[in-house]
């Protein structure tokens, strides 16, 4: 569901309503808030609420399945409301519960508002490390989320994610930089299937740190840790220059980028494919992708939403979860 006042329910009843092609799916959402997203949108579509969800698969063509989580206030577009929180951060609880159980195979979660949650008791910085608790929680197995931004231009992963700028050089270490990018190097191997997956490395500072003159953390903890991986047979190269390792012809020299702060791996990734980016956890015991935008309250309810990313969201998490089980359609 998402913020259910953003415009996470505008774009699961787009895509439906517009004939994309999804893989079966439940939505967990309050009948209501739906209901009345599709009045204010003028869609048509039949509403069914499920017990389970399989029972989403035997749905036809124009209904949606729904496994109902009440909101605790009226949903108004574009008007987040924390007292609706515990709706929202239940309905990502109760997808991860969902496939643990072996009822679903892959988690699509809409946008969420950290600050709306956060005001609410939410102790966590965004979606990846909430999920990182649920891998503890539900699998008993201690994850480490990397998050990757996913295009058929380009990949991302990030060393470091919801901090802020001046915190960055202070939490780069070493082993931050190698279990990353082992974590990322498993995933385009059994994910994506990427046979003998590459990876690229940003550096921290630019040019690189130009030998030490524009900073040290390039050749003291960067560079050890590229070095490191590689010795170990992985395709791994850098520290790069970010500004010379985004464009065309570079791309095609790698399979995904490690980039070191939240900007620097997002803004090409957002500029080279923002209407159809997805954001990818990799490191958990489950499939879970999202749409790589915000809630964008400003345009919930008018109908000017966009569903391509939440499109490619459904069908990478599909593709995933195949991969997964041993087979790919």
């Amino acid at each position: 569901m998402g913020d259910p006042a953003g415009i996470g329910l505008d774009i699961v009843l787009a895509a439906l309503a517009g004939g994309a092609t999804l893989p079966p799916f439940v939505l967990i959402a309050d009948p209501a808030a739906v209901a009345d997203r599709m009045a204010a949108l003028a869609i048509k579509l039949e509403p069914v609420v499920v017990d389970r969800a399989s029972d989403a698969q035997r749905l036809t063509a124009g209904k949606i399945a729904i496994l109902p989580i009440p909101c605790a206030a009226p949903v108004s577009p574009g008007r987040p409301d924390p007292a609706n929180a515990a709706a929202t951060i239940a309905s990502i609880e109760l997808a991860a519960e969902l496939v643990h159980r072996g009822a679903a195979s892959a988690v699509v979660t809409n946008p969420i508002a950290k600050h709306v949650l956060q005001s609410a008791g939410f102790a966590h910085p965004g979606h990846t490390e909430f999920l990182g608790e649920l891998a503890k929680r539900f699998w008993g197995v201690t994850a480490e989320p990397v998050m990757m931004l996913a295009a058929p231009e380009l990949r991302v992963v990030l060393a470091t994610i919801h901090v802020a700028l001046s915190r960055v050089p202070g939490l780069l270490t070493q082993d931050l930089i190698e279990r990353t990018a082992r974590t990322t190097l498993a995933a385009l191997s059994r994910d994506f299937g990427v046979a003998r997956p590459r990876l690229a490395v940003c550096g921290l500072n630019p040019h690189a740190g130009e030998n030490g003159l524009m900073g040290t953390e390039d050749d003291a903890i960067i560079r050890p840790a590229v070095a490191r991986l590689a010795a170990e047979g992985h395709d791994i190269k850098g520290p790069y220059p970010p500004d010379t390792l985004f464009h065309e012809a570079a791309r095609a020299r790698y399979d995904a980028v490690l980039a070191m702060y939240h900007d620097q791996g997002l803004i090409p990734l957002k500029t080279l494919a923002f209407d159809h980016g997805v954001n990818v956890t990799l490191g958990l015991p489950f499939v879970r992708t999202s749409p790589d935008h915000g809630t964008a309250f400003d345009i919930a309810g008018t109908g000017k939403a966009s569903p391509t990313s939440f499109i490619a969201a459904m069908n990478l998490a599909d593709d995933m979860a195949a991969r997964r089980r041993g087979h790919v359609a």
